[in-house]
């Protein structure tokens, strides 16, 4: 089973990561992914408590999904939008 998580970031930072994450040719969601996996795999603990701590995190391993493709925000919205206004509610 799978879950989503969200992540607020700052636009610039939201951005920065997605380009860096198109530049390795994978989708953001995947290079979060992997960002994470790496650091719980090195063992790392503490806080993140800086962009740049943040950034070092966030550096990216390529992961076994990467050529999936992630949708936008603005298309899960599109896609919960019209969900409910088709009485489609949980």
């Amino acid at each position: 089973m799978s879950t989503r998580v969200q992540v607020v970031l700052d636009e610039s930072e939201r951005e920065a990561f997605r380009r860096r994450a198109e530049a390795e040719g994978m989708s953001l969601s995947a290079w979060f992914l992997g960002a994470a996996r790496r650091r719980f795999a090195e063992g790392r603990t503490g806080p993140l408590t800086d962009s740049r701590a943040l950034s070092a995190f966030l550096a990216g391993v390529p992961d076994a999904r990467a050529a999936e493709r992630e949708p936008e925000w603005e298309e899960h919205l599109s896609v919960m939008t019209a969900s409910r206004a088709g009485g489609h509610r949980r």
